[in-house]
């Protein structure tokens, strides 16, 4: 019987179903809930299989994150290009920033709760990381050069935008925020518009 329940899965939906697996056990149980041995007992597959993908628990939590990054970048990139990119993109990235939060939590936790710190450089995780943020530096950048923003350093700016929008993410998904997401979001980001304005 279980050799017939490992034969259901091909090499690659075997590693998808091992992550899918890992996001339902957190959105349950939290990070702490994890185990490699439990994710593969609920797929009714063998340690043996289980280690041909995924060395340990670290490694499967940087694939956790290594998606929901990737996911990120690509749904905040898709809001920027949508809407033509300037204020109207700007704010849709920020919406999309914080939807991902809400629609994923699971990845948003592990992507940020410390849990794949000190990633090495280079790996998956990394670069996803860095393009996910890179295209918040990217959306300044131009902006700055359409006299939109202020001319501060884009860096600066990016961790000024990220850590507030990050902020109502995070409130978000723990169900702190006293008024709709949507509400405290769109305050939120024309709160940022304010600060970051060109003064010329």
């Amino acid at each position: 019987m279980a050799r017939k329940r490992i034969d259901r899965y091909h090499h690659g939906d075997l590693s998808r179903s091992l992550l899918q697996e890992a996001v339902r056990t957190i959105e349950k149980g939290g990070v702490n809930a994890l185990t490699l041995r439990t994710v593969g007992a609920r797929l009714g597959v063998s340690r043996t299989a289980l280690y041909r993908h995924f060395a340990d628990k670290s490694a499967l939590l940087a694939a956790v994150a290594t998606e929901g990054f990737r996911t990120l970048r690509l749904q905040t990139q898709d809001a920027w290009e949508k809407h033509g990119g300037g204020r109207k993109g700007f704010e849709a990235m920020g919406a999309a920033y914080v939807k991902f939060a809400v629609a994923h939590p699971s990845h948003y936790r592990v992507m940020f709760g410390g849990y794949v710190h000190g990633a090495a450089a280079g790996s998956d995780v990394d670069k996803e990381g860095q393009g996910a943020f890179q295209v918040l530096v990217d959306a300044i950048i131009a902006q700055q050069k359409d006299g939109l923003i202020r001319r501060d350093d884009p860096l600066a700016l990016a961790q000024y935008i990220w850590a507030t929008v990050h902020g109502i993410a995070m409130l978000a998904i723990d169900g702190l925020l006293r008024q709709p997401v949507d509400a405290v979001t769109r305050f939120g980001i024309e709160r940022i518009r304010t600060g970051i304005e060109s003064t010329r």
